[in-house]
C-alpha cells in the first residue's frame, strides 16, 4: 500500500545526493583559498536532514500511488531549492534569504535569472554551485518528463508514455531503469560540450561551468556578459549546437539506441523545433538587415540564430543587448519565450508538441465547417489523438496564459513597471531567465527587484518547470480527501 513514507524516503535520498554535490564547490574553495567553509557546512546540514528522512521512512516495499506522485513532484523540487539555497546564505556574498532562495530556485528549475549583480567578483565556488544546480535540474526534469508526468496526464504529456500498460505502481523501478540510461547520455553530452568549449578558447573552469548550463538549457554564466564575454563565433556555434541537443526529447536518444535510427528525422517535435528555429532565425535576420544593425551579413546570421536558439530553448545566454535592437525584437523574443522547446528535453515553455496539437485542432474545426458529416481520425507521431487528450492540451495552454497574466498583475502590484512585469512573468513561468527592459533585460539582473517580487517569481518558476497542474492540484482540498 502506498504511503507518504515513500515520498519522504525518496526526498531524503535526493538531499543526500545534493549534499555530496556540495563537496565539489568546497574543493574549489580549498583550491582558490577562498576564506570560507560554507559548502562543507551546507553539505553536512543537507546530508544530515537527508539521512534523517531516509531512516525515518524505512519500509519493506516502496510504492507510489497517483496522489503521492503529485506530492513527490512538488516537494522534491521545493526541498532541493530550499537546501540548495543554504550555500548562498552562508557564503561571503552575504545574500539575503529572498535572494538565496530565488537563485537556488532559478538554478534547479533551469531558469537562469540571477540576483547576483557582479559575477566577475563572485567566488568561483558559488559560480560552480549555480552550474551544478542547473545541471541537476536539467537531468531531473528530463527523468520526470519521461517517467512521471506522462502517468499524471499533465497537459497532454501522456502521449510520451514509454509503455502503454504502465501504472503508477511501476514508477520507481521504471524511473531507475530510465534514469540510468538518461544520465549516461546526459554525462556524455556534457563532457563533449566541455571539451569543445575548452578546445575553442574557454578556460577549464569556464568550460565545465558552461557545459553544465548549456546542456541543461539553463543559461547561468560565469561572466556578466554571458557568452558574449568570450567574443568568439566558434564558442557561440558550439553553444547553439549543444543547446539544440539538450532541447531534443531525450526519449529520442533512447529510441535511437534501441534501434530506431530514423527517430531524429521522423519525430514531429524535432522537425517542428528545427523548422521553428530556421523560420525565426530568418525573420530576425531580415529584421537586422532592414534595421541597419551594425554588423556584416555573416555576423547577422550568427547573432540571429544564436539568440533565437537561446531564447526559444529557455537557455537565456546572450551575446548582445537585444533591448537595443528595437521594439520588434522585444515582442518577437517575448513570443519565443512562450513557445519553448520539446517535451521530454531540458527546454521549457508551453512546448512545441502542444502548439502542434493546437494547430491540428484548428484545422479540424475548419474541416468540420466544410465537411460537417465527415469522420476524422487524428494522429500525432502515429498515436491516435482523443478528444480528452485534445482538451487537456487546450486547457493547459489556456491555464498557462491565464497564470502568466495573474503573475504579471501581481508583479505590477509590487511596484514594477509594465515591461518588467510582463517580461518577468513570461521569463519566470517559461523558465527563460533574462527579461526585457533596463531592470531585468539582457544587460540587467533581478537584484533590484522588491523582495516580494522575488518570491512571486520563485513560485512562478516552480509552476512553469512542473507543468502547472502538478503543483496547483495540491491546493485543492479534494486532492487530499481522495
Amino acid at each position: 500500500m502506498a504511503s507518504n513514507k515513500t515520498v519522504f524516503f525518496i526526498i531524503g535520498i535526493l538531499l543526500v545526493v545534493l549534499g555530496f554535490a556540495m563537496l565539489a564547490p568546497y574543493a574549489l574553495q580549498l583550491l582558490y583559498y577562498e576564506n570560507s567553509h560554507s559548502f562543507v557546512a551546507s553539505s553536512f546540514i543537507t546530508i544530515f536532514f537527508g539521512v534523517l528522512l531516509v531512516l525515518g521512512n524505512l519500509e519493506k516495499k516502496y510504492v507510489l500511488n497517483l496522489q503521492q506522485t503529485f506530492l513527490f513532484s512538488t516537494l522534491a523540487w521545493l526541498s532541493v531549492a530550499i537546501f540548495g539555497s543554504i550555500p548562498f546564505i552562508l557564503s561571503t556574498s552575504e545574500m539575503s534569504l529572498s535572494d538565496a532562495f530565488f537563485e537556488s530556485m532559478s538554478g534547479i528549475t533551469t531558469t537562469g535569472a540571477t540576483t547576483i549583480a557582479n559575477l566577475e567578483i563572485t567566488p568561483k565556488s558559488i559560480l560552480l554551485w549555480r552550474a551544478i544546480l542547473q545541471w541537476l535540474g536539467g537531468i531531473g526534469i528530463v527523468v520526470m518528463a519521461i517517467t512521471i508526468l506522462p502517468l499524471l496526464k499533465v497537459g497532454g504529456m501522456q502521449v510520451f508514455r514509454m509503455e502503454a500498460p504502465d501504472t503508477t505502481e511501476k514508477i520507481l523501478p521504471r524511473t531507475i531503469e530510465v534514469a540510468t540510461s538518461i544520465i549516461l547520455i546526459y554525462l556524455l553530452l556534457t563532457s563533449l560540450c566541455a571539451l569543445f568549449y575548452w578546445l575553442f578558447g574557454m578556460s577549464l573552469f569556464d568550460s565545465l561551468a558552461h557545459s553544465m548550463t548549456t546542456i541543461a538549457t539553463g543559461g547561468f554564466s560565469t561572466h556578466n556578459d554571458s557568452i558574449g564575454f568570450f567574443k568568439s563565433a566558434n564558442i557561440e556555434i558550439i553553444a547553439s549546437i549543444f543547446i539544440l541537443l539538450g532541447s531534443i526529447p531525450f526519449i529520442s536518444y533512447l529510441k535511437f539506441l534501441n534501434g530506431n535510427k530514423n527517430i531524429f528525422f521522423s519525430d514531429l517535435q524535432i522537425k517542428g523545433l528545427i523548422f521553428l528555429v530556421i523560420i525565426s532565425t530568418l525573420i530576425m535576420f531580415i529584421y537586422l538587415l532592414i534595421s541597419n544593425y551594425d554588423a556584416n551579413v555573416t555576423d547577422k546570421i550568427r547573432i540571429s540564430s544564436f539568440n533565437v536558439i537561446s531564447i526559444l530553448s529557455g537557455t537565456g545566454y546572450v551575446t548582445d543587448d537585444f533591448d537595443l535592437w528595437g521594439k520588434f525584437s522585444l515582442i518577437f523574443f517575448l513570443f519565443l519565450m512562450f513557445v519553448g522547446g520539446c517535451a521530454g528535453s531540458t527546454a521549457c515553455g508551453i512546448k512545441i508538441f502542444r502548439l502542434q496539437i493546437l494547430l491540428i485542432f484548428f484545422k479540424n474545426q475548419i474541416k468540420r465547417l466544410i465537411y460537417p458529416n465527415s469522420v476524422m481520425v487524428n494522429k500525432y507521431n502515429n498515436q491516435k489523438i482523443t478528444e480528452t487528450f485534445l482538451n487537456s492540451v487546450i486547457i493547459f495552454i489556456f491555464s498557462f496564459l491565464l497564470i502568466f497574466f495573474v503573475i504579471a498583475l501581481l508583479l505590477s502590484l509590487t511596484g514594477l513597471d509594465f515591461v518588467t512585469s510582463i517580461s518577468g512573468a513570461a521569463s519566470a513561468i517559461s523558465n527563460v531567465g533574462p527579461g526585457l527592459g533596463e531592470l531585468i533585460g539582457p544587460s540587467g539582473n533581478y537584484s533590484k527587484l522588491p523582495e516580494v517580487s522575488k518570491w512571486i517569481l520563485s513560485f512562478a518558476m516552480l509552476l512553469g518547470r512542473l507543468e502547472l497542474f502538478a503543483v496547483l492540484v495540491l491546493f485543492f482540498p479534494s486532492f487530499w480527501r481522495n
